[in-house]
């Protein structure tokens, strides 16, 4: 998953706008809504599921770097994938051919699921008349030599803060995806979805030491958001104050501690040690840790776990999924008791289970999985200066870079890229090289303080799974574990 840091608090959405037409994707794709409705309708007839799904998807991006443009791309692709389910079974084709010949193709390769089974086509999901983010693509949006000189500023800007700075990179990116989920009885359902990303890094040097900081932001929104002057500027202060950070850093200790974790972006862990434990497809194989235990305590008093993709202009947002369900918030762990899973419809249907707005592909060449969209702890009721004072000797893991987790064990390593040793109640000296080790499922039951200060991270976190990247948000409060294994390089 990629690497974010800072955050909005939650809110939720207002229902009200609605969806752009579906004839803006058939026409841009050349492919009629009627011919499409009846291929699907012949493919997926006695099959329990299926959908076409029609992509219409641009992307841009930028990148300064050793003082001037490294790299510009813009990429254009249309597209379309078509599923049939029968049973456990799925039939899938795609193609970058958008036409009634190439979709004839590939219903006479999807239909074969169903040999010797007949089904009942489960109903289209429910509709939903509200918008999370604009419509608009926002690529090209701004000029092209605009983006240029503010990269060219930026990297300026950030080399005046410190005459340790050495080198800095900046980048800036843009999407557009328009998808059509198409179903046999005529039911299409559309979403039209922005991203825009800015991240920024800084190396700094003293002597022989180098120090290195990162900051970055994005979500579903128009550029000229996230390109306001301030904005930027404090990211470039804020990778700067983590390379200084890392420049002082000592040597981690190695050993069993009490670790404090920061708001916001250290819900990485949680979305990757907990998160993926609890999507449907493990969980109805039975290879998660969590799988049966539905309505058995799996985390500490005052441990809520939340999925939710209806916050509006969040990155891991989505008015509907990708086969047309409508997300919203879902309740996984409540007060330390296992509620639910993220479902898809196929592993829903199969688990006796609702599906959860969870079905997400990475484009039209993905079959659907279920994948977490935002998915964060619920604040508690400590002041996080409380739960700092409140530990003898111990670590404040504030930012969390690469990391590997066993999603049948639940055992995890992650590496911290900015901690602070905890002595007598006080955060002092930074280290370095710090792994958190531990086992998803054990942690949970850890979590002695939940802190009142929940945040989101900034939006720049891609989530892979399957061969499979989709943009997710993490999110959490303070939060003390006791125990936990720390590896370090220190005595």
């Amino acid at each position: 998953m990629s690497k974010v840091s800072k955050a909005n608090n939650v809110h939720n959405g207002a229902e009200g706008a609605v969806s752009p037409s579906p004839e803006l994707i058939f026409t841009a794709t050349g492919l009629s809504r009627e011919t499409a409705a009846r291929i699907i309708e012949e493919a997926l007839a006695g099959c329990d599921d299926g959908e076409l799904f029609l992509e219409l998807a641009r992307s841009e991006s930028l990148r300064w770097d050793d003082g001037r443009l490294k790299s510009a791309s813009f990429d254009e692709r249309a597209g379309f994938g078509l599923r049939a389910v029968a049973e456990e079974r799925t039939g899938y084709a795609h193609s970058s051919e958008v036409s009634e010949a190439a979709l004839k193709r590939a219903a006479d390769t999807v239909r074969a699921v169903r040999t010797g089974y007949e089904g009942t086509l489960a109903e289209p999901p429910r509709g939903t008349n509200r918008a999370l983010y604009p419509a608009d693509d926002p690529t090209g949006q701004i000029p092209f030599e605009q983006k240029v000189r503010l990269l060219e500023e930026v990297d300026a800007y950030a080399r005046s803060l410190d005459e340790r700075v050495r080198q800095v990179t900046v980048a800036l990116s843009s999407s557009w995806q328009a998808v059509a989920i198409v179903r046999p009885n005529g039911d299409v359902r559309t979403d039209f979805r922005p991203l825009v990303r800015f991240d920024i890094s800084v190396i700094t040097e003293r002597g022989e030491r180098r120090g290195t900081g990162f900051h970055g932001y994005g979500g579903r929104e128009h550029p000229a958001e996230y390109l306001e002057r301030e904005r930027w500027q404090a990211a470039a202060r804020e990778a700067l104050r983590q390379s200084l950070v890392s420049l002082e850093a000592i040597p981690a200790p190695a050993g069993e501690m009490d670790v404090v974790l920061g708001p916001g972006w250290p819900g990485i862990l949680l979305h990757e040690a907990v998160g993926h434990g609890l999507e449907g497809d493990f969980n109805r194989k039975g290879t998660s840790a969590f799988a049966g235990l539905i309505g058995q305590r799996v985390a500490a008093e005052g441990v809520t776990v939340i999925d939710d993709g209806s916050i509006p202009g969040r990155r891991g947002s989505l008015t509907i999924d990708d086969e047309g369900t409508p997300t919203g918030p879902t309740v996984l762990i409540e007060n330390g008791i296992l509620k639910g899973y993220m479902q898809d419809r196929m592993n829903a249907r199969l688990m006796g289970m609702a599906p959860t707005g969870n079905g997400r592909r990475e484009s039209y060449a993905h079959a659907p999985l279920p994948r977490m969209t935002n998915t964060f702890m619920q604040a508690g009721l400590h002041d996080p200066e409380e739960i700092i004072r409140s530990v003898k000797k111990g670590l404040y893991a504030v930012s969390f870079g690469g990391g590997q987790v066993d999603i049948t064990s639940g055992n995890f390593v992650f590496t911290c890229t900015e901690a602070y040793l905890i002595e007598d109640g006080k955060v002092t000296a930074p280290v370095r090289d710090a792994t958190l080790i531990g086992n998803g499922k054990d942690a949970l039951t850890r979590v002695r303080m939940v802190g009142n200060d929940l945040k989101l991270d900034d939006g720049i976190g891609t989530c892979g799974k399957a061969g499979q990247g989709v943009p997710v948000g993490v999110g959490q409060p303070t939060m003390r574990l006791n125990g936990l294994t720390v590896g370090g390089t220190g005595g």
